[in-house]
């Protein structure tokens, strides 16, 4: 059948079920089943779940029990449906980012909104896509746009249901018989939304209203038929307007994919079965998480925190002279597991929001959480909103966590976010050790930085923009039991791929000059995290063109884990008005690489005008032909004490350019000597290299010796600190402004860090007037509620005003406060085989 003719019979099909839907209505029925509307049935649906802590109310599941081999079956063709629909959809795009890293996937969806399945690929939006068909349900779209067959909708609204603008999603509902079924979405990562600046995720904007374009649940067709004004508004907002228009016929493509597999389901084996199937599969995804917590964690409070910097004071470009100031992130982290196998996430303690774009929502931080526990609790097939129903969080309303206010710029949410996780992944790891899940443990993924990102007038003297996705390929955090993977995923994309340098040159205008392993950018220890890589790249036949740079800088946010370093911070490095051109055409050497920053060997093959600052974020700036960008992507942390890794293992290291030979006795007590010049085996380290054990062995024990005479007791540390903070001495406005913001934000945190340190109960920090006037202005913004789909998952942020009890939050409870003698859960429930 021609594409044509598959069109046609949807049109028909869809006006058949339409017909059936304006039946219901005349009759005064809903399009829910049994005749009510979606919010009857989510209401009803939320009286079951906490009338019972069951999912629906599903106490028993009668398919799986009754024949669990079809039960597994028609799962598992549900979600082969939805990654064959990922695999063959993302051909139609035309951008890397989508057909290289693969930055797309699909979830099917019940009719309340609950995931049942997703794809492979991005799965940070198992709920972010739920929270979107929530928002329509409870604002009573079944009424006013309607919700009918054929029906086409799309949102990139983080306060509705997204991470960041750029995430674009296209949801469609399944009907059958006059009854919505499920829905279907897909969601990728396009090139351009239109922002102040180029690329997807600018970094000048104060505001919100520099972010770029907002569609906020929007009805864009239907007959499964774009309407004409969203054909022409939709691309009329972007630089890149034949890239969006091809990713939104790859998101309908797949969703048309994964409807046309449902109903096949539903022809061969009954809709009441597959209403079954789709309740029972949520259960199952609750009840197999919460068996895996109770069977690899301890219950109790864990604790930890991580910051990132964000420095705009002097950068130019900024839209607003406000902005021009210094922030960091303040992400004090709580896992509360509790006795039943739920857990809570908690950020109490979280500093104000910032005008910057790395502000997030709550839908934001749920979809971060959701790809992070895929790749540690739930890392299986059985991924869908059950784990949903096991959680909570606590984000309290005004922190940069949950911003509830009009003005907050949301473009790059992850560049927080991900370093809000890191502490997590601690978190799980000491629960995994405490039970002896060693092969669990995991030091925690990289701060995905840097992002290329830019446009102007191209090769093609069109007007485009650029988002270099390489970033799908950061170090990994190291294992307890090996080093972590080298250049291998992003914590949002655990199948990401940096993509092929030819394929990004057909669409980026930055010919590469060399691409490489980057030494010396995993963190050292017992277990070495993943090294990172950089791209250097030039850039040719452009006009008015802007790069800048986005990532951390001064700080690392990733620690190490059992006594590991962690990954190395970032840097930029710019080179402008230089003489590549004239080397090129001379035969001359130009710098390929910037593996070793301290050796001065890039500056020796260029001339010109030369940027390497020890910062992360750049706003836009003007590039011309034959000036130089370095694309350095981070490592990832390590784990266990250096001089505990293997003499053998560093040298490994060495002739894979993870690790430059001066590092080896820096970080690890190695001593190696060169036995050849002409040898080469990586591009980092020239001539091969031979361990000498016993001058290892002997620095080793110098090495202990001198953390000997330098050890003091905790009591003694903990003094000098006190009296540090007490007195402020060498500490900058930055540090005391984002203290004092947490402070003011939350009584239990500043509570807490005054009883900690013993601190006065007046105690407050002495800003300058600069600082203190930036946070005056953001605390007199005052809350501008921005959330307004009150679903009961929500309640532990919803309540704006009046923050809802959260458990035992800095109080004293540790993992040592368990109920019983045997430390464990109460009903010592086992996890099955396959959770």
């Amino acid at each position: 059948m021609s594409p044509s003719d598959q069109t046609d019979d949807r049109r028909v099909e869809a006006q058949r079920e339409k017909e059936a839907v304006r039946e219901k209505r005349r009759r005064g029925e809903g399009i829910g089943w049994n005749g009510r509307t979606l919010r009857e049935q989510l209401a009803e649906l939320e009286d079951k779940t906490e009338a019972t802590d069951h999912y629906c109310g599903l106490s028993e599941l009668e398919l799986k029990n009754e024949d669990p081999i079809r039960y597994e079956q028609l799962y598992a063709r549900l979600r082969g449906d939805l990654v064959t629909a990922r695999e063959t959809s993302k051909e139609v795009s035309a951008t890397p980012i989508v057909e290289q890293e693969g930055e797309l996937c699909y979830g099917l969806f019940t009719p309340e909104g609950d995931s049942i399945a997703v794809s492979t690929g991005i799965i940070v939006h198992v709920h972010t896509m739920s929270e979107a068909i929530k928002f329509m349900i409870n604002h009573d779209y079944e009424e006013s746009p309607g919700i009918e067959p054929g029906d086409i909708f799309v949102n990139n609204d983080p306060h509705v249901g997204d991470v960041h603008p750029c995430d674009l999603m296209t949801i469609i509902p399944i009907f059958h018989d006059g009854e919505l079924i499920a829905w279907v979405g897909g969601v990728n990562h396009v090139i351009d939304t239109g922002a102040i600046g180029p690329g997807s995720m600018n970094v000048s904007q104060a505001s919100r209203f520099g972010d770029g374009a907002y569609y906020t649940a929007r009805k864009i067709g239907e007959n499964f038929e774009l309407y004409n004004s969203w054909k022409k508004e939709y691309p009329a907002k972007t630089r890149t307007p034949d890239f969006l228009k091809l990713d939104e016929r790859t998101r309908m493509t797949g969703c048309l994919m994964v409807r046309r597999s449902v109903k096949a389901m539903i022809d061969e084996h009954g809709v009441e079965t597959f209403k079954q199937l789709s309740r029972e599969a949520v259960e199952d995804g609750r009840r197999g998480f919460r068996s895996r917590i109770k069977r690899t964690m301890l219950p109790g409070t864990y604790r930890g925190a991580s910051f990132v910097d964000a420095l705009y004071k002097g950068q130019e470009n900024v839209t607003r002279e406000y902005a021009q100031e210094n922030h960091i992130m303040h992400a004090p982290s709580e896992l509360h597991i509790r006795e039943d196998g739920t857990f809570q996430v908690s950020f109490e303690g979280a500093n104000k929001w910032g005008w910057h774009p790395f502000n997030c929502t709550p839908a934001a931080i749920q979809g971060g959480i959701w790809v992070m526990l895929t790749q540690t609790v739930i890392p299986n097939e059985l991924v869908n909103d059950g784990a949903y129903y096991a959680c909570d969080f606590h984000l309290p309303v005004g922190s940069w966590a949950n911003t509830q206010n009009t003005e907050t710029a949301h473009a790059y949410a992850w560049h927080f976010l991900v370093s809000a996780w890191a502490p997590l992944w601690q978190h799980l790891s000491r629960g995994y050790f405490s039970r002896g899940f060693w092969e669990e443990i995991n030091a925690g993924n990289a701060n995905t930085s840097n992002w290329l990102q830019g446009g102007g007038i191209d090769q093609f003297d069109k007007l485009h923009a650029v988002n270099s996705f390489e970033s799908a390929c950061e170090g990994v955090g190291a294992r307890y039991v090996e080093d972590g993977e080298p250049h291998a995923s992003a914590v949002w994309n655990p199948e990401g791929d940096m993509g092929d340098a030819e394929a990004w040159e057909t669409v980026e205008p930055l010919p590469f000059l060399g691409r490489a392993v980057k030494p010396n950018t995993g963190g050292v220890g017992r277990r070495a995290g993943g090294a990172g890589f950089e791209s250097m790249r030039t850039v040719k036949d452009v006009s008015r063109w802007l790069l800048y740079e986005m990532g951390n800088g001064y700080m690392t946010s990733d620690g190490g884990l059992f006594g590991g370093y962690p990954a190395a911070s970032g840097y930029i490095l710019n080179a402008q008005d230089t003489d590549l051109e004239e080397r090129f055409e001379n035969g001359e050497d130009y710098p390929q690489h910037d593996l070793d920053p301290e050796s001065g060997d890039f500056e020796s093959k260029i001339d010109g005008e030369i940027t390497r600052r020890p910062e992360g974020i750049s706003t836009p700036k003007e590039f011309d032909d034959y000036d130089m960008y370095l694309n350095y992507l981070r490592g990832g942390s390590g784990l266990g004490d250096p001089l505990e890794r293997d003499p053998e293992d560093v040298l490994a290291d060495i002739h894979d350019g993870y690790v430059l030979p001066r590092h080896a006795e820096d970080a690890y007590g190695v001593i190696v000597e060169k036995v050849d010049d002409e040898a080469m085996h990586n591009s980092a380290v020239q001539g091969e290299w031979e361990l000498d054990a016993e001058a290892t062995e002997k620095r080793r024990q110098e090495r202990r010796a001198e953390r000997t005479e330098k050890a003091q007791p905790v009591s003694e540390w903990y003094a000098q600190e006190r009296e540090r903070i007490h007195n402020e001495d060498d500490l900058i406005d930055d540090v005391k402004k984002t203290y004092e913001s947490s402070m003011r934000m939350s009584a239990q945190f500043a509570a807490f860090f005054r009883d900690f340190w013993e601190l006065p109960d007046e105690f407050e920090f002495d800003l300058s007037e600069k600082a203190q006037q930036s946070l005056d202005n953001r605390f007199d913004s005052g809350l501008r509620p921005m959330w307004d789909s009150p679903t009961r998952g929500h309640k532990t942020w919803l309540d704006v005003g009046d923050e809802p009890y959260v458990p035992y939050t800095w109080t004293d409870r540790s993992i040592r406060d368990l109920s019983g003698p045997e430390s464990t859960f109460g009903d010592r429930e086992r996890a099955a085989d396959d959770d």
